[in-house]
């Protein structure tokens, strides 16, 4: 299972996976050992394109074939290896000094739960309110905040990360990481 070790998860995280796998035989007749027998067989090597076949050929759909996928095919890099994910994705100096930012303010509010991701990192407290991914140079900070909230956010236009973050800020220094900043992250911990 993704997370084997599961503080990188929330309780709500923790749930969908133990339902993904208790549910599988009832709803598919096969239990996650059968399926990841299945999976092996598969003539694709992209994990897109093994998805499409557990989808055409045998009507699994992207939840669950993503879920088998894991098991069969563990990455060297995913839920359990949230150091490796972290260090291929903050490797700019610049970008590691706003992520140490943002992550000391984040990391002051009680009951988060920090979750990297391949292209982000996130925090949670019963759902995700903040993410922060670099892009080229800036970072952009993704909370679970209306955009009116603040001048300093804008829309969220396709995320990476969960639908609850809808406002964004650009982040260009850490120097930007500023008590108007925690006071966001505050908000949107709150609400979460």
């Amino acid at each position: 299972m993704p997370g084997k070790t599961l503080a990188n998860l929330t309780e709500q995280q923790q749930k969908w996976f133990t339902a993904v796998r208790e549910g599988l035989p009832r709803e598919t007749g096969k239990t996650l050992a059968e399926w990841v027998a299945i999976a092996r067989t598969c003539p694709e090597t992209a994990h897109r394109a093994r998805l499409r076949w557990f989808k055409e050929t045998h009507g699994l759909l992207q939840n669950r074939a993503s879920y088998v996928l894991s098991e069969a095919f563990p990455p060297e890099t995913g839920w359990d290896t949230p150091d490796a994910l972290r260090a291929a994705l903050w490797s700019d100096a610049l970008a590691q000094a706003i992520l140490a930012a943002v992550e000391k303010l984040v990391l002051a509010l009680p009951e988060v739960v920090a979750g990297q991701r391949k292209g982000f990192s996130a925090w949670s407290r019963r759902y995700q309110f903040a993410a922060l991914r670099p892009v080229t140079s800036v970072a952009r900070l993704g909370l679970a905040l209306q955009p009116v909230a603040s001048p300093l956010l804008e829309p969220a236009r396709k995320e990476a990360w969960s639908e609850r973050l809808v406002s964004v800020m650009v982040i260009t220094t850490a120097d930007q990481v500023t008590g108007e900043v925690a006071q966001l992250l505050k908000s949107a911990w709150e609400v979460s």
